[in-house]
């Protein structure tokens, strides 16, 4: 099964309206790698504000860092990285494409049909040098999760948050990992930003709190605005489960090559902190105040990808349909994720328009993301905010000259209200909040 939403429709969109870019594309670009551009970075802030809100700044028992990227190199060797952070690796004898042994048939290259080598073990993770001299002694590793940087400083964060179990501890970062094959847009990179939180809860609880962090985690994405029909879980059978994972659901969503992966909720048992606890020769467990004892906390990890939930939401918010013989291209982001709110859109580039016109956009810039476009003709303006999500164009014309109003166009019906400039915060932010738009408004009604 796959989505009718054709990706190559929707990559085309992200270059052409500003959200996403080919990386260095002046020198012919860079396998894999992306640039976000002004409407791109603005929504991926968006998804980021978001799960930040939800998973801790409404709960008081999850609590944020930050860690570097670069960390010591013992950290991979404890978590099992530089063991088993790998793929099995097969080259082609002609055109030299390497290819991960799962991704391939009858040993045949996928590119040129040629013939391959016998698969071999291939690490993932980017290897570099700390210092002035490329020595084995001075190697460290591009961090291929953030997880290990929430495990190590698990016993800082305790004695600074003085939080009891069962808490969390959440992140957002780049992750870098040396993809064999990577592709589909956004969707596989070897650069990309995750959404990581480590749950850590008593020994014998930790299948509920599993339970719980599944049902969460899905609710999540329905919240943020993707149709439920287009989100399922996944249960990871015994043959690909991680090393460290007593269990492990994937929330998969219908993407236009299938379903695939947007988020894993694994329960890590207690492996990291026993781990690192073993490895560094600190005590990296937890002392139990109701029932005078030390534990090692087992860990509940949901672990979401930034670029897939942007990818996510653009394949879910496309949408075309036709207006008056024309096809009209849009994006029906959920208002509160949608990169712009409000556009400003004088009806023409007249002298006399331009003052209002600024006026309106420094009234409104200051609590809701804002664009100024007066450029071609008003038509053209609306299909280009239509194509970048945008929810409300305000139009500002002669009459506004004279009566102080202007025209705010919702974005899905193409419906359209006249409002006193003075009550256009008021409004909008109502709109923003959920309040319909009406061909009546509601304030009108509270006037009288």
């Amino acid at each position: 099964m796959t989505s009718k939403v054709n990706m190559e429709k929707v990559a085309s969109l992200c270059k052409r309206r500003g959200f996403i870019f080919p990386s260095s594309e002046i020198y012919g670009g860079l396998s894999s790698c992306w640039d976000y551009g002004p409407m791109g970075v603005e929504l991926k802030r968006n998804v980021k504000e978001a799960w930040w809100k939800a998973m801790i700044q409404e709960r008081g028992d999850v609590v944020g860092i930050d860690t570097s990227i670069m960390m010591h190199p013992t950290v991979w060797k404890a978590s099992g990285h530089i063991d088993s952070f790998t793929d099995p690796l097969a080259e082609c004898k002609i055109c030299h494409l390497r290819w991960r042994a799962s991704d391939i048939t009858d040993n045949k290259c996928p590119q040129c049909g040629a013939a391959l080598t016998e698969p071999r073990m291939f690490n993932l993770m980017f290897k570099t040098f700390m210092g002035p001299v490329e020595e084995e002694t001075n190697t460290i590793y591009l961090r291929p999760e953030t997880a290990q940087g929430i495990f190590v400083e698990f016993k800082n964060v305790l004695a600074t948050s003085r939080k009891k179990l069962p808490f969390g501890i959440a992140q957002i970062g780049k992750s870098f990992r040396n993809e064999i094959t990577p592709g589909n847009f956004i969707f596989r990179t070897r650069e990309f930003e995750q959404m990581e939180m480590e749950y850590f809860v008593k020994p014998g609880t930790d299948e509920r709190w599993f339970d719980y962090w599944i049902k969460e985690r899905l609710e999540w994405y329905i919240k943020l605005g993707i149709r439920k029909e287009n989100l399922r879980l996944r249960q990871h059978g015994k043959e690909e489960m991680a090393h460290y994972a007593k269990d492990c659901y994937d929330i998969e969503y219908l993407f236009p090559m299938g379903w695939a992966e947007l988020e894993g909720i694994a329960n890590r048992g207690d492996y990291d902190l026993s781990q690192h606890a073993k490895c560094s020769g600190k005590e990296l467990d937890y002392y139990d105040n109701e029932e005078k004892k030390r534990y090692t906390p087992y860990i509940i990890e949901p672990s979401a990808g930034v670029d897939r939930s942007v990818l996510a939401l653009l394949i879910d918010a496309y949408h075309e349909e036709t207006v008056e013989g024309e096809t009209r291209v849009l994006l029906r982001f959920p208002i509160a994720i949608a990169p712009m709110k409000a556009a400003i859109l004088p009806l023409s580039r007249n002298e006399r328009l331009a003052p209002l016109s600024k006026k309106v956009y420094a009234k409104l810039c200051h609590n809701f993301m804002t664009c100024y476009d007066d450029s071609q003709s008003i038509g053209r303006r609306y299909r280009r905010q239509d194509e970048v999500g945008t929810p409300f164009c305000i139009t500002v014309d002669f009459q506004s000259l004279e009566d102080d109003q202007v025209t705010i166009r919702e974005r899905d019906s193409l419906a359209q209200i006249r409002v006193p400039i003075e009550k256009l915060e008021e409004i909008l932010q109502a709109k923003l909040n959920g309040e319909p738009f009406e061909a009546t408004p509601l304030w009108a009604t509270r006037q009288k």
